[in-house]
């Protein structure tokens, strides 16, 4: 059924289930919004009409109404720009500034803020109302995420993000009236929840109230020191820095990326690229360990740090299941500071690992001790994409007109099928086109499976490998993969391995990279990007790597050895469900 309705004079028929602001959206009427959050592709809606900044004005019957959170009915007739609508959203930016600290210059939202540009779009050049206003202690117990509630509009988008789509439910809103703030369970700090810290909180948060735990300074502090500084960045970083410079979404920046690196003042610039490739050749050796031995099935990927948090918390009766392997960028510091230093000559206590990462959780996940080998952490410091922005105009450096420049070496070579680690989908294609090659002793021709492609939730396929079926499943988003461990546990599903990504899209839709407002066509872009880099590679197999061959001729050994467990794998821990 569809409903004709009035905007500002502009006659516009939408389903009958439609707000006034898809109604407005639809004739390109620009309503401003606050607490509103569609995640249309994901069919996830923050509706509260909590904020009301959205106000229009029903002609006729002179009602304020709020568009994110009204239906629309036949032949109503609607303005949005009346002198009273804009006066009520003036009013009401005004009240939430009266209780928000004017700080702006020196936030780490600054220019990011939703209710800064708001204020700045409705005219408010003064706070006219004052009063008292909420302080609450900033909560930086964790290594990613900083909770700072004296700067919360209690919209609560971050509550729709952990509860409904990631269906961690560590945050909600505690206390009464002008005491109410967003928090965990008994306002317990977040290292004491069950916070993955995969940090989609703060990428929906519109104002500094969630942000990450800011490592600039500690890199520069490296950067200046006599130590070694060593730098590895992540394959969908290359497909998102470039917005930080006003470049198109999914541009692909890996060279003038690698210039400015140097420029900052790295000793060494490498690609997290060479220990996905890495990864796949213990991913797929263990893998086909559990098939051919009666292994524990399904195997599950390992490469997220939020995902495998959440498991620990959530489904502690199957720590048995996923993969021992340590993440790419773990890899890359375990061997940095054994391999690689040893052919530097350098100690290990002497070399400075950073990682620069799309994903807050791997701030937390560097400082986990099951990811050491001895006193010294695999991996020191992590940043983010944002953070790696920063950094770049801090130092004045003209991004875009970076002449590019290639990765060191050894530890620079990489395939196609590492790049694709970005995407959701990406990591188990790279672990099939390994392990096809590895039980049959064939070559696969076609290493594009595009049924593992794509934004939806959850995939599932079965791939013939030489008469072998092989039932696959990709999710990305916590609540997906809590809907395929629950079928799981109960022996509904069958499958010989899943891939898992906390994040919506992947990584590519990591916390770390720039905002991206719940736009999943800009996450395609980004992941088509990653696709192109694959196609443009000479060697789109992991095991094709020479680096990676030389590594184990030299250090390793063979694949799933006792050297490579060692040094690759890892275990996990149960914990506390709150």
């Amino acid at each position: 059924m569809l409903i004709n309705l009035t905007i500002n004079g502009k006659d516009v028929c939408v389903p009958k289930d439609s707000t006034i602001l898809d109604a407005a959206k639809k004739l390109n009427i620009k309503i401003p919004t606050l607490c509103h959050m569609s995640l249309y592709d994901m069919q996830f809606f923050n509706q509260h009409a909590s904020c009301r900044v959205c106000v229009v004005e029903e002609v006729g019957r002179k009602k304020l109404l709020p568009a994110c959170g009204t239906p629309v009915s036949e032949g109503m007739k609607i303005a949005t720009d009346t002198p009273r609508a804009i006066r009520a959203r003036r009013t009401i930016v005004e009240l939430l500034l009266s209780d928000h600290p004017n700080d702006c210059l020196i936030c780490p939202k600054n220019t990011d803020c939703e209710l800064q540009q708001i204020a700045a779009d409705l005219g408010v050049r003064e706070i006219k109302y004052q009063g008292e206003m909420v302080t609450v202690p900033v909560d930086n117990s964790t290594y990613s995420i900083v909770r700072d509630m004296s700067k919360c509009i209690l919209c609560k988008r971050c509550e729709t993000m952990c509860s409904n789509v990631q269906t961690v439910h560590a945050l909600t809103d505690i206390g009464r009236g002008f005491d109410t703030i967003m928090g965990a369970a008994f306002n317990a700090p977040m290292n004491e929840t069950t916070c993955t810290f995969c940090g989609q909180c703060l990428a929906v948060c519109p104002t500094g109230a969630l942000t990450e735990v800011n490592n600039v300074s500690k890199v520069w502090d490296a950067i200046n020191s006599n130590k070694v500084v060593i730098v590895q960045t992540a394959p969908a970083v290359r497909v998102a820095l470039g917005e930080e410079f006003g470049m198109e979404p999914g541009s692909l920046v890996t060279g003038q990326m690698v210039a400015a690196l140097r420029r900052l003042g790295f000793d060494k610039v490498f690609d997290t690229d060479f220990a996905a490739d890495l990864t796949i050749m213990e991913e797929a050796s263990e893998l086909i360990h559990r098939i051919q031995h009666g292994g524990k099935l399904p195997l599950l990927t390992s490469c997220c740090p939020g995902w495998i948090k959440f498991l620990e918390h959530q489904f502690s009766d199957m720590l048995d299941i996923p993969s021992t392997c340590k993440s790419p960028h773990e890899m890359f510091g375990a061997i940095a500071k054994t391999y690689l230093a040893e052919k530097m000559g350098v100690k290990p206590e002497d070399m400075v690992v950073v990682s620069i990462m799309p994903c807050v959780a791997k701030k937390y996940e560097a400082a986990r001790p099951e990811l050491s080998e001895g006193p010294d952490h695999d991996v020191d410091i992590v940043i983010t994409t944002r953070e790696l922005g920063l950094m770049i105009k801090e130092a004045c450096i003209d991004f875009v007109n970076l002449d590019e420049e290639e990765f060191d070496n050894p530890l620079g070579e990489s395939t196609g099928a590492s790049v694709i680690f970005g995407t959701t989908g990406g990591v188990i294609e790279a672990a099939l086109r390994t392990a096809y090659e590895m039980l049959t002793n064939k070559t696969l021709e076609f290493v594009e499976f595009q049924q593992l492609r794509g934004m939806q939730g959850i995939k599932e396929a079965t791939i013939d490998i030489d008469g072998m079926p092989i039932n696959i499943a990709v999710s990305h988003g916590l609540g997906n993969a809590r809907k395929l461990l629950e079928k799981i546990r109960s022996g509904e599903a069958n499958y010989h391995a899943i891939e898992i990504m906390a994040c919506p899209g992947g990584c590519i839709g990591g916390a770390g990279q720039p905002f991206h407002h719940g736009d999943m066509t800009l996450l395609e872009k980004r992941a088509n990007g990653l696709y192109k880099d694959d196609r443009s590679k000479t060697l789109r197999k992991s095991h094709k790597n020479p680096m990676i061959k030389k590594l184990y001729d030299e250090f390793l050994g063979e694949p799933y050895s006792e050297k490579a467990h060692e040094l690759l794998h890892t275990e996990y821990v149960a914990r506390k469900k709150v």
